[in-house]
């Protein structure tokens, strides 16, 4: 019985799990953020946009201001666990929205080929020649700064380096014997991608979500720190580009809001190493 329960799947999983450092230590920190993120309103009771100290308060100094306050007397801790569900949520709108579309291209540029693979493939190429960066900052100017907007403009330069890691594992998966028996049994082409082909190539695409998400929140702040984030919101990017006025003489203005960037990206980065690892199969032999 006991090795019965040894070799059940779940039991499996759990232990290749625990054998992945990486993805346990970004697990454990990316809890830890939003942890901060959904608690924010019982660590803090100012409004992060609020003047409530007196300015140029460094850490430490004031018990009612743990983190300080910056150049206008807002609370560094408030403007911290605020701008963590600003990060958090930029990062996991992009990451989902570029995963989901690049997923669905990706497969179906797989699974159909001809024309179509290589009109997607070559939609997807024009995106990709586009500085990123700049093709952002451009729809966020012409647009309208918003949380919303810099969504849509990450995802819609992050979506191609799915859809083709996608598109390999879909032209692999098309040769497959359960798909070309639902071809022979009559099967519309449309209902083998969503079914047969998009469950068997999705754990490529996972993987790279947590790998988007961070590109995400690192977009997102150096946007608010040029000045273009959503002006009605504290983020981390807005915070280090309005500290760094007082760079020299108060620079935890900056430090403080750039670490937590730091460990929020560095946690997805480590689940999507841990991530990797298991899905790799010669890989999580050696876990």
């Amino acid at each position: 019985m006991s090795d019965i329960g040894l070799t059940h799947p779940r039991v499996q999983a759990w232990r290749h799990v625990a054998r992945s450092p990486s993805l346990i230590v970004g697990a454990l920190l990316l809890v830890a953020i939003c942890a901060l993120a959904l608690g924010a309103p019982y660590v803090t009771h100012n409004d992060p946009l609020d003047m409530v100290g007196t300015p140029f308060t460094w850490p430490g100094a004031d018990s009612a201001f743990p983190l300080g306050t910056d150049m206008m007397g807002r609370d560094m801790l408030s403007g911290i666990a605020y701008g963590a569900r600003i990060s958090i949520e930029i990062g996991v709108a992009a990451g989902v929205l570029a995963t989901v579309v690049g997923l669905v291209v990706g497969a179906i540029a797989g699974f159909y080929g001809r024309f179509i693979d290589d009109l997607l493939m070559r939609l997807a190429e024009f995106f990709q020649t586009m500085p990123a960066l700049l093709f952002t900052i451009v729809l966020v100017v012409v647009v309208h700064p918003s949380v919303s907007t810099i969504v849509l403009g990450v995802a819609l330069t992050n979506w191609p380096q799915v859809a083709r890691l996608v598109r390999a594992e879909a032209l692999r998966v098309s040769r497959a014997e359960f798909v070309q028996a639902a071809v022979v049994i009559g099967m519309n082409r449309p209902r083998i991608v969503f079914t047969h082909v998009l469950p068997n190539v999705a754990t490529s695409a996972i993987v790279m979500l947590s790998i988007l998400a961070g590109n995400a929140i690192l977009t997102e702040a150096v946007l608010s720190f040029l000045g273009l984030g959503d002006p009605n919101v504290m983020t981390w990017g807005s915070m280090i580009g309005s500290g760094r006025e007082a760079l020299q003489t108060a620079w935890y203005m900056t430090a403080l809001p750039g670490c937590a960037v730091l460990v929020t990206v560095l946690s997805l980065n480590l689940i999507g190493n841990g991530l990797n690892d298991l899905a790799n199969p010669h890989r999580r032999r050696t876990l």
